[in-house]
């Protein structure tokens, strides 16, 4: 599609001056703003193997590590409260948070402590769906998403997720039993392997209506920087000229037709109809304080971004400071786009709300962007109050959401250009843990 290309290559220009960002130390995060609603996100960067697909700030699991992360972290959660941040709803990602259940579970009683939290969303993978995992999660975890990706048995392979999480049949089989102990239950899925064929995409949503799960998040296949080298040696090189019939597939088969089994939570999330929970924590909080090393922060147009160094990330707790090591500032109109981008994702610009934060009307603000998604088509309802998006507009969402991401796993990148020697060993050499 040319309104792909053109839109991708414009957001990765953009990327590439505005993801990035200045080394800073801190002691605090600005003052909660009264009235404002925020989400805490905690980061567990542990995992047994590290996948060739992931970004994010992860490293191998080592126990005598992780006892002293959980307790940094929830040090790090005590300074905010001292500060007088209150949060709703926390969510845990990772890396694999239920990699060690003990702290787990007294760090979200921490959070139930301190801030009375009642919805706490957390990520784990299908080989701790066993009941001494699950029946510890009860009472402290309301949403469970499962890194999945695919219920191939080829692609399973080719990810080391087959000998690691199981296989196809026994993940279906995990899912199942799960039903009915959380609120929700979210499959994460990704599209667009280079070696995926459409017969295997559609056996992967048929085994998804089998699992009974409550949603299901279908995310592109994104070649970040950091991963393109071990993404060509095991899955191979993305095709990006497929994506969009892929995506309108999924589309579909989940949410087309007169009586569909799941309607959108965001241009990529699913809910079943009974379902209308969605763990896409940036679309129902614009700003959310994180904590937990390679944590990024959004709050009042400014970004911070935690150290993704364990040793610096310990040092910097114990020393009373935040583990922030940079920031960068947003103006208002990359603010505007920010929000644009959001509330789109989610499925509904609220033009009432956009009036009120910025003191304009979405085509004054943005008057390229908006003019460039009307005669894309990608606009369904558009009224005095409200913009909806049309099958293409979605798709278009899906595009701009995966170059934005592939801009944060830039941003990503450049802090770990700050790690020290041993650590980037652990990550980029021979594996060896850290002692």
């Amino acid at each position: 599609m040319l309104e792909e290309r053109v839109m991708s290559k414009i957001v990765g220009k953009m990327n590439s001056s505005k993801l990035s960002f200045t080394p800073v130390r801190m002691t605090r995060l600005p003052n909660p703003k009264p009235g404002q609603k925020y989400m805490l996100y905690m980061h567990v960067p542990f995992c047994e193997r590290l996948c060739p697909y992931c970004s994010f700030n992860r490293f191998p699991y080592n126990e005598d590590l992780a006892h002293g992360y959980f307790s940094s972290m929830r040090t790090e959660m005590k300074m905010l409260a001292d500060q007088g941040y209150t949060f709703e709803t926390v969510y845990v990602g990772g890396g694999t948070p239920t990699i060690i259940l003990d702290e787990l579970v007294q760090t979200l009683e921490l959070a139930e402590n301190l801030f009375g939290i009642h919805d706490a969303s957390c990520e784990t993978n299908p080989n701790h769906l066993v009941p001494e995992v699950l029946e510890r999660l009860e009472g402290h975890v309301q949403r469970l998403s499962v890194g999945v990706q695919s219920f191939d048995n080829g692609l399973l392979k080719q990810m080391d997720r087959y000998d690691k999480y199981g296989s196809s049949e026994q993940i279906i089989e995990r899912l199942q039993s799960v039903q009915g102990m959380f609120d929700s239950l979210n499959v994460d899925m990704i599209f667009n392997f280079p070696s995926q064929t459409e017969d295997m995409l559609f056996h992967d949503l048929e085994c998804i209506s089998q699992t009974g799960a409550s949603q299901t998040t279908f995310y592109p296949l994104m070649a970040s920087p950091s991963v393109e080298a071990s993404l060509k040696a095991t899955v191979g090189m993305v095709d990006y000229s497929r994506e969009e019939r892929y995506y309108h597939i999924i589309d579909e088969v989940l949410s087309g037709g007169p009586n569909p089994a799941y309607t959108h939570g965001s241009v990529w999330t699913f809910n079943a109809r009974k379902n209308n929970m969605i763990d896409e924590y940036i679309v129902d909080y614009e700003e959310y304080p994180a904590i937990g090393s390679g944590g990024i922060t959004y709050l009042d147009g400014n970004l911070y971004i935690n150290t993704f160094s364990l040793k610096d990330y310990s040092k910097k707790i114990d020393d009373g400071m935040l583990s922030v090591m940079g920031t960068n500032h947003f103006g208002k109109r990359d603010r505007m786009r920010y929000r644009y981008m959001m509330q789109l994702f989610g499925m509904r610009l609220d033009k009432r709300k956009w009036f009120e934060d910025f003191g304009c009307t979405v085509e004054q603000g943005l008057p390229a962007e908006d003019a460039f998604m009307r005669m894309a088509g990608a606009y369904d309802v558009d009224d005095d109050e409200q913009i909806t998006l049309t099958a293409k507009g979605r798709y278009l969402l899906v595009a701009m959401m995966r170059q934005f991401f592939i801009g944060v796993n830039s941003l990503r990148d450049q802090a770990r250009a700050a790690l020290p020697p041993d650590e980037r060993q652990l990550l980029f050499g021979s594996g060896i843990r850290i002692k």
